[in-house]
């Protein structure tokens, strides 16, 4: 009673839950099962459901179950770097849920569910590193939203609804084979221009990724100060945007 068992998967036990509580910056209650080989949602973690952060990334889950709806009081879920091919409807039920990161998984527009419209306290929203072809234009409903990654995806259009966002102040919409290289340009500068955009805090990055982050950071600075020609556009083939290169490292580029 109290476990959790997926094939091949790390058992959760309720204690094992417990003693995975930490205490955030700001007061609030973080259960980090993060990184433990998770191939199931572990049902014991229902018994915890009063935390205010929930974080199950970089594990092997597949399905999220309806229950996640038990998790009223989350403020942040972050479910990055799984092999999700779908979100529950129930996911719409958390509406003080300010930041969600669904990077790094599997999820097709299809499988996007319309209720995702309903998170209106939603401030930073990650589907980044997916297999989405369009974005909603229902998410245009999410009025908060301050920040959203959509980069390496199979974009060729974002909707206006959501570039337009009111308080919108940074959309990371790299690596889409959008149209042409002017219209990528304009997606991914339309709020401002960002030479980088990871919805993370550099203490939360293991020791290999920040140092792979600060020397992707170097090689741009150098670039800063170059004056290209007029007549023919700076191209930096070198120089592969990290989300890009989760691809094919996803070890070495697990997203916060």
């Amino acid at each position: 009673k109290g476990k959790s068992k997926g094939q091949k998967g790390k058992k959760i036990t309720l204690k094992i839950a417990k003693n995975s509580i930490r205490i955030s910056f700001d007061g609030g209650r973080r259960l980090d099962l993060s990184k433990m080989g998770i191939t199931t949602f572990p049902k014991c973690i229902l018994k915890l459901a009063d935390v205010d952060e929930l974080d199950l990334s970089r594990n092997m889950l597949k399905k999220i179950p309806s229950s996640i709806q038990k998790f009223q009081k989350l403020r942040w879920l972050d479910l990055h770097s799984n092999q999700l091919e779908e979100l529950p409807e129930a996911i719409g039920t958390l509406q003080n849920l300010f930041y969600l990161n669904i990077c790094n998984n599997k999820l097709t527009t299809k499988n996007l569910p319309e209720e995702l419209n309903l998170l209106k306290n939603l401030h930073i929203l990650n589907l980044g590193l997916n297999c989405l072809d369009s974005i909603p234009t229902s998410l245009g409903a999410l009025k908060e939203l301050t920040e959203i990654g959509l980069f390496d995806n199979a974009l060729t259009t974002i909707p206006n609804s959501v570039k337009k966002l009111p308080k919108l102040k940074k959309l990371n919409a790299k690596g889409n084979p959008f149209p042409d290289s002017t219209k990528q340009e304009e997606h991914t500068d339309s709020i401002k221009r960002i030479e980088t955009l990871h919805l993370v805090q550099e203490k939360d990055l293991c020791c290999s990724c920040l140092k792979m982050c600060q020397e992707e950071r170097d090689e741009l600075n150098k670039f800063k100060n170059v004056t290209p020609s007029p007549s023919e556009k700076p191209s930096f083939p070198s120089l592969i945007t990290p989300n890009s290169t989760a691809k094919d490292n996803q070890e070495e580029w697990r997203l916060r």
